[in-house]
């Protein structure tokens, strides 16, 4: 019986995936829409945060063809929220005659999951669940981390030299890996919500830290900084455009002036408690950017940065551009700094989810295991 609807719901899992540079924080979400008889009537998909739902945008499009007719969603369609953007979609699918719905998961929300399954199940519509479960959780693993834990989720990003190195004994960085890497790791800066960095990246290499491809139909993201001390410089490059998007985390007690230069600049700068090691405790920021809608978060460095996402056992997948160089020195800039672990068997395990070439660079996908 569920064989039947696979073929659909990879079908609704493509359609989703049009949504990947524009609905977060939302998820994605695809639907398929089918008449009586089977056939494919329409598709949609949700494509950016506060527009059409999927299964509005498949049932406006498929209206002729609804009544009767079956539903396939990747993700449970939603109830009325005090927090919707838009109207509930187990509404739409009522006032159109659906006669069956088939539903890849359901929310991950504690709060709403399965209200919108025994809403529809309560007005008499069939419902058929986790077709393609793994596929539609894994096309959202971000949104749903984010709606369990309250904590947004993190990649780290690295570009780096078969031996590990951010940068050359001096901090020259440009370029170790290629042109096709380089617009890779941009297109990334799309699909998250927000980017971070220390403030040691920002002062050695004066970055602007922005969109450039386009691929968003949102040209903004946050930009986080974690300043201990204030030291953001407020005539560098990241404040040139859109400062009121720069976040910057700092220590409780941190310079007064410093911050009073930065607000005016247009910043927010937000005072979080000391990790212990001096430095700013990084559960607190990311409670507090995960309290202001950021549900995904993109690490870009530098060294002791994505050391201490990885020690604290926050980061929860790694993107690495591997170049074919050897820079060699311990005085290089390694990708992962700090003192390290102690042994093998303390060490960061990590599961490989995808590697392959990109223009003479090795690009590296892989899953930290137990977060």
């Amino acid at each position: 019986m569920t064989a039947r609807w696979v073929g659909p719901m990879r079908q609704a899992l493509d359609e989703a995936e049009k949504g990947r540079y524009g609905a977060s924080p939302n998820p994605m979400v695809g639907a398929v829409l089918l008449s009586r008889e089977g056939e494919v009537v329409s598709t949609g998909a949700h494509l950016r945060c506060g527009g059409p739902h999927a299964e509005v945008e498949a049932l406006t499009r498929g209206v002729e063809g609804a009544v009767g007719g079956t539903l396939v969603v990747t993700l449970e369609p939603c109830v009325p929220s005090p927090n919707k953007r838009t109207p509930p979609c187990v509404d739409a699918i009522l006032a159109a005659g659906i006669s069956r719905v088939v539903i890849g998961t359901r929310d991950p929300n504690p709060a709403v999951a399965g209200r919108g399954v025994e809403t529809l199940k309560r007005a008499g519509v069939e419902v058929i669940e986790g077709i393609e479960e793994d596929a539609c959780r894994t096309l959202n693993r971000r949104f749903f981390h984010w709606a369990v834990t309250g904590r947004p989720y993190v990649t780290l990003k690295m570009a780096m030299t078969l031996d590990g190195k951010l940068a050359a004994r001096g901090g020259r960085s440009r370029w170790i890996t290629s042109e096709a890497s380089r617009r890779e790791g941009y297109a990334l800066r799309e699909e998250y919500d927000a980017l971070l960095v220390g403030i040691n990246t920002v002062v050695a290499d004066d970055p602007r830290l922005l969109r450039h491809l386009g691929l968003n139909p949102n040209p903004r993201l946050t930009r986080v900084v974690l300043d201990t001390s204030l030291r953001t410089p407020c005539d560098g490059a990241l404040l040139e455009k859109y400062p009121e998007d720069v976040v910057v985390f700092c220590l409780e007690g941190s310079p007064a002036e410093r911050r009073r230069e930065l607000e005016r600049r247009g910043v927010t700068v937000v005072e979080v408690g000391d990790d212990g090691r001096g430095r700013c405790d990084l559960r607190q920021t990311l409670r507090r950017l995960a309290a202001n809608g950021t549900s995904s978060v993109l690490v870009e460095g530098g060294g002791e940065v994505h050391w201490s996402f990885l020690r604290e056992g926050l980061a929860h997948r790694v993107h690495a551009f591997v170049a074919p160089l050897v820079l060699g020195g311990r005085e290089a800039t390694p990708s992962v700094g700090g003192p390290g672990f102690a042994s093998p068997q303390e060490a960061v395990k990590l599961r490989f989810v995808d590697v392959r070439r990109l223009e003479g660079d090795l690009v590296v996908q892989a899953e930290v295991e137990g977060v």
